[in-house]
């Protein structure tokens, strides 16, 4: 008599149990990651904007469009090749500025938002993101991390 060859179905299950199981452990872990990923766009992109307003207040005095009208930045806010957040800076007045990153919707990065300004205070907003926390003194970049 042969004896029969493959696997039996016990084995395979068990097989796709332990799959299944590092799938499930693998995947958040890796969403997590990319997300981290994406938010060094902003921190970069951030600190970028904020030394363009420095350049433009020591040659203009001003962090506002010269001469001085409404809120508009004087200095130049567009990032090219920005993919994972949208920019936008204000001046309040002559001696502020705010620059504020948002997480693009279609990128999967909604509910992020990153700030900075003159003083250099960098702030989080996370909303609807399970585990990620906010900070008003601090770039949060990592889930779970607190101020």
């Amino acid at each position: 008599m042969r004896k029969a060859a493959g696997f039996t179905l016990i084995e395979v299950m068990v097989t796709v149990a332990i799959i299944a199981i590092l799938a499930a452990v693998a995947l958040p872990a890796y969403r997590d990651y990319v997300i981290r990923g994406k938010i060094a766009e902003a921190t970069s992109d951030l600190s970028d904007l904020r030394l363009r307003a420095e350049k433009w207040f020591s040659d203009n005095r001003s962090y506002q469009t010269v001469p001085a009208s409404g809120t508009a930045a004087g200095f130049d806010t567009s990032m090219t090749g920005a993919k994972y957040f949208s920019y936008a800076c204000t001046a309040p007045t002559s001696t502020t500025f705010t620059c504020t990153a948002t997480g693009a919707a279609s990128e999967g990065m909604t509910g992020f938002v990153y700030t900075i300004n003159e003083s250099n205070v960098r702030a989080t907003t996370i909303t609807g993101v399970t585990g990620w926390n906010s900070c008003t003194n601090r770039w949060i970049n990592k889930k779970g991390e607190t101020c």
